[in-house]
């Protein structure tokens, strides 16, 4: 097991016992709340006002929070990566200490915590990177997070199966050193994606720790444990060092392409040093500079959930790039694999670059010039130089074919074998090259940007969601006898006929091959995860209002006309109801829940003392 800082295995764990005030959003708050989003309220088309999350009824509903529970809401933990002549990379530190990591995750680690050495990043670079949890491991804090988890839009979802890390790597000509320099990075592990707050973090804190070492770690991670939960929808106050990280994490209910500001300053909290913009968006304008005359087509690839690499100089501009690309499909999630930076070492390697089957659906940012040759055969490659801002427009890569990428030398360009369905909007590009002219901001320019994929997104999306919409069955179609009635099924056919009327030229003044591009989408990726999400939500709104029209029912007037075992199987089926609202989190009422409630405890009472005595003590 890699060391863990001296005198770390206590003084983290002695601070406060984190019990949370009733009232406040501790975990057995949250864990207790009624929620649900409305399902049926389609990503691309609601809006619904934000609410606060209700608070806790009663003090028995509050919970203490264990030492590193607030922590790991967070972080999953923090590493040191350093440079062994001996092994090469290795983690040197893991904190908190008990923190659990495979000896394959710690492999991946160490190699995507360091940049290729062609890379030559001398002084400090930060980047993130995406990779595989080893299965088998068991959550702490599962249930409160997937109550989080539940509140946030789909594609700040986080997915069980993957780390985040986010990396502040450090080289600097150093003397003193056999090798001549000093390489070290400060990691941070994470199943959250959000980017903005981690790399902010990131940028206060690890330039401190290269100079104060361990006891400043330790530090840092105590100020972690005494955050708040990441409840969406909050503004919540981070303190850091000092400083204090003001920011809102977005809810499902936000309207897409809105994000309402928190303000830096106020009279009554005049110590906050920093307010965030986001938690998760990158400068999308910076990322795609070099490529902005073929966004569309790369929102179309990405859409389709095509093959796609990006190869450039360093990790930072692969990261950026790959996370750009994943959020041109928001409010759509991106439902495929992507990798913001990849390295010959990864666990995955093998896997996707294999010459015997076809390339599968993942993004992967790459900088080694080996992977030009691995991946010759794959259909869509993007080649980025250092991406700069310069007064002028910048110098536009070309769309060229792919035989013609040989090395990671080759000129910058997207090398494609690729026919875009839609025809190009030129004005996007005359207004973004506008925009270059006149200097203006590159944060105006990825606000014009963002709200583009937006649009162009709602437009693609809305069709589906108005087909998907009336798959629903009729509210008259629901009896409290039956079993709730099944969606329709979806047919391409008839959702392709709805297309002539009803398609995105409502929205959208684009012209092009839309129903091919719709033919292309029901095969992805994007398209299965969308479609079990809907499917999902709509099945639940069935359950839901299967147990309401139950609810209105005189259940004790139907239970003294039937046998007396059609009534104790009526309870068990009722009561099995409820078990479901709770575990499913159907979007019930809480009254519709206490009236079922009401009606169980008026038939149970209404029974014979030795039956009442059974199913007063069964849970199912």
């Amino acid at each position: 097991a890699p060391p863990t800082p001296s005198g770390s295995g206590g003084s983290g764990r002695s601070h406060a016992s984190h019990l949370t005030p009733c009232g406040g959003a501790g975990v057995g708050a949250m864990s207790r709340r009624e929620r649900g989003p409305e399902p049926g309220s389609g990503g691309a088309e609601a809006a619904v006002e934000d609410a606060e999350p209700a608070e806790p009824e009663s003090p028995d509903q509050c919970l203490s929070l264990l030492p590193w529970d607030r922590f790991s809401a967070w972080l999953h933990c923090v590493c040191v990566v350093g440079f062994d002549l001996e092994l090469g990379q290795a983690v040197e530190v893991i904190y908190p200490p008990h923190s659990k990591l495979t000896d394959k995750e710690k492999t991946n680690i160490c190699y995507l915590s360091f940049p290729d050495s062609n890379s030559g990043c001398l002084g400090d670079t930060q980047f993130c990177f995406r990779f595989r949890r080893s299965p088998g491991r068991k959550v702490s804090l599962c249930c409160f997070l997937d109550q989080l988890d539940r509140d946030l839009p789909v594609y700040l979802k986080k997915d069980s199966a993957y780390y985040y890390g986010y990396v502040y790597f450090r080289q600097v000509r150093d003397k003193s050193l056999k090798r001549g320099y000093f390489q070290k990075s400060l990691v941070l592990i994470s199943k959250l994606p959000y980017v903005h707050l981690f790399r902010t973090m990131l940028k206060q804190i690890a330039p401190e720790y290269f100079e104060k070492s361990e006891a400043f770690l330790e530090a840092v991670c105590s100020d972690i444990d005494h955050w708040p939960p990441p409840v969406p929808g909050k503004v919540l106050q981070l303190p850091i060092m000092g400083l204090i990280m003001k920011l809102r994490i977005p809810t499902y209910r936000d309207k897409p392409g809105t994000t309402p500001i928190v303000q830096n300053m106020h009279q009554a909290d005049a110590q906050i040093s920093m307010a965030l913009p986001t938690v998760h968006e990158v400068d999308l304008f910076r990322c795609f500079c070099p490529v902005f005359f073929h966004i569309q087509m790369l929102w179309e690839l990405v859409l389709l959930g095509e093959p796609l690499v990006v190869m450039a100089p360093s990790p930072a501009e692969s990261s950026e790039t790959v996370l750009a690309l994943v959020s041109c499909i928001s409010p759509l999630k991106y439902c495929s694999d992507f990798r913001p930076y990849f390295t010959i070492h990864d666990s995955e390697f093998k896997e996707y670059t294999t010459r015997t089957q076809a390339p599968p659906s993942v993004i992967l940012g790459v900088t080694n010039p080996f992977f030009a040759k691995t991946l010759q055969h794959w259909p869509h490659i993007i080649r980025i130089g250092d991406i700069k801002l310069p007064g002028e427009v910048p110098k536009q890569v070309k769309v060229k074919k792919l035989k013609n990428l040989k090395t990671l030398d080759s000129k910058p360009g997207v090398y494609i074998s690729y026919k875009p369905y839609l025809n190009k909007d030129e004005e996007i590009v005359k207004q973004l090259q506008k925009g270059v002219q006149q200097k203006r901001p590159t944060e105006a320019q990825s606000v014009i940007l963002r709200r583009y994929f937006l649009e162009l997104t709602e437009s693609f999306i809305i069709p589906l969601e108005r087909y998907v919409a009336s798959l629903m069955p009729l509210q008259k179609c629901i009896s409290p006898w039956k079993s709730p009635p099944q969606l329709r099924q979806f047919s391409q056919d008839d959702f392709m006929k709805t297309l002539e009327k009803a398609g995105p030229q409502l929205t959208s003044g684009l012209k092009g091959d839309w129903i091919g591009l719709y033919r292309h989408f029901l095969k992805s990726p994007n398209f299965d995860g969308w479609f079990r999400s809907r499917q999902k939500e709509m099945t639940q709104k069935l359950e839901a209002l299967h147990l309401e029209a139950l609810c209105n029912e005189n259940l004790v007037f139907w239970s003294q006309k039937h046998t007396e075992v059609e009534t104790v199987d009526l309870v068990l089926k009722l009561k099995n109801k409820l078990l479901q609202a709770d575990r499913e989190h159907l979007p019930v009422k809480t009254d519709t829940l206490k009236k079922l409630q009401t009606h169980i405890n008026d038939i149970i009472l209404a029974l014979p003392d030795d039956l009442q005595d059974i199913l007063l003590k069964t849970g199912t």
